[in-house]
């Protein structure tokens, strides 16, 4: 029963920080929020005896939000130099209109500063992703840019590469060469959902050292039980190999590095490296161009940076109990849906996350089903991932509460 409260009191909790946070998107561009902030006041003057809290107001107390020191609400400061923007690219084929769209959506709500979407498409969705992101709210559409490029391979056969494993996620390996104006970039598969913000995983690029120019979390934790460990014919990073679903890179670094490899004795350009690599391994990969990726990093251990799993988490990490440690102490931050566990019942916890951002609003669809749906699954999980999901966006919605919505009143100085 303490499991079942708990969970309704942060999901309830997430509700109005949904809420809030929908409100006060637009804070600084409403005229209203003076007259409402006085007559907020005007009401607590009359009231001498104190009445019982509503929730909103519970929620403004546990997160200790600063009572502003004046009615003037006051907007955000503009800043003199140009903005800073993240850069978050997705590769999507076939059916995955909706998933990519999930995944932004999910970027949108927890991150702090603006994200610019680099979205590779096939020719049939590219219209289908303009309508779609067109009819966001300016609240939202305020916040991110987008491109959206078609689907294209610079050397090689593209009909093979886009074949390699599912349909087009080779591309993810010609981004350095497509991009060249972009410094760095965070790659996600369409099934990949954010609970925690972007910006977290984005200062990452700040902990390279002066070789490292890519990070990826491992395939697995546990090498008696992962793939590569037991299963792959080619060579791959470390113990257990590493997972491309998530992937951190600096661009720029990219393109200027030499790699080494097994096929000549100098090092080759990336774009040089990907056609004669595949043409060598195509018979012993399974996992297309993560087992190329594998390969490269092989050989060049000291230019990947490894974050921990709970930045790619997967049903891997449930399916054999839980053995993801990070995820236990700190929270799930990236959740990567792969096999398919967001359409179907296999993963309840995976589905229930994803169900709850699809919905048509935004905000209030995010609250409703998480209510319902984890109160009939959260004794059928593995181990403690349904509080691991919780934790986590309890910590984010602070987090963004009060960088997002605070900072719209701010006191008089």
């Amino acid at each position: 029963m303490r499991i079942h409260c708990k969970v309704v009191v942060i999901a309830v909790c997430f509700g109005v920080f949904l809420l809030l946070y929908f409100l006060g998107g637009n804070a600084a561009d409403d005229p209203l929020l003076k007259e409402v902030l006085e007559e907020e006041e005007e009401e607590e003057d009359r009231n001498s005896s104190p009445s019982p809290p509503e929730l909103g107001q519970i929620l403004v107390s546990t997160y200790k939000i600063p009572k502003p020191q004046s009615n003037v609400a006051r907007p955000v400061t503009k800043h003199t130099q140009a903005e800073e923007f993240m850069h978050l690219a997705v590769v999507a084929c076939g059916n995955r209109l909706d998933e990519t769209l999930n995944m932004i959506k999910s970027a949108l709500l927890f991150s702090l500063k603006k994200i610019k979407f680099h979205i590779f498409a096939e020719d049939p969705l590219a219209p289908q992703f303009k309508e779609r992101l067109n009819q966001w709210p300016r609240s939202i559409s305020g916040r991110f840019q987008y491109r959206i490029y078609p689907i294209t391979f610079s050397v090689g056969n593209a009909d093979e590469w886009k074949k390699l494993f599912k349909p087009c996620a080779a591309q993810r390996l010609f981004l350095p060469v497509i991009l060249k104006d972009v410094d760095s970039l965070l790659y996600v598969d369409t099934d990949v959902l954010f609970l925690r913000a972007m910006d977290d995983i984005w200062s990452f690029l700040k902990s390279f050292n002066n070789t490292q120019l890519a990070a990826m979390a491992p395939e697995h934790e546990v090498p008696k039980i992962g793939w590569y460990s037991r299963f792959a014919r080619h060579p791959f990073y470390g113990i257990t190999g590493v997972n491309s679903g998530v992937m951190l890179m600096n661009l720029t670094r990219i393109r200027s590095t030499m790699f080494k490899n097994s096929m000549i004795p100098s090092g080759l350009s990336w774009e040089d490296l990907l056609h004669p690599l595949y043409q060598k391994y195509k018979n012993h990969i399974t996992w297309g161009d993560q087992d190329l990726l594998n390969i490269i990093f092989h050989y060049n251990p000291e230019c990947l940076f490894i974050f921990p799993c709970q930045w790619n988490y997967r049903p891997d990490h449930c399916m054999y109990g839980s053995n993801c440690k990070e995820a236990e102490k700190e929270g799930v931050s990236i959740l990567h849906g792969n096999r398919g566990v967001y359409h179907d019942d296999k993963q309840p916890a995976f589905k229930v996350v994803y169900d709850a951002i699809r919905g048509d609003n935004m905000f209030q669809s995010l609250f409703y089903p998480i209510q319902t749906k984890f109160l009939d699954t959260v004794n059928t999980l593995c181990g403690r991932i349904p509080q691991v999901f919780l934790k986590q966006i309890e910590k984010t919605m602070k987090k963004v509460y009060e960088e997002r919505v605070i900072r719209h009143v701010r006191p008089h100085k």
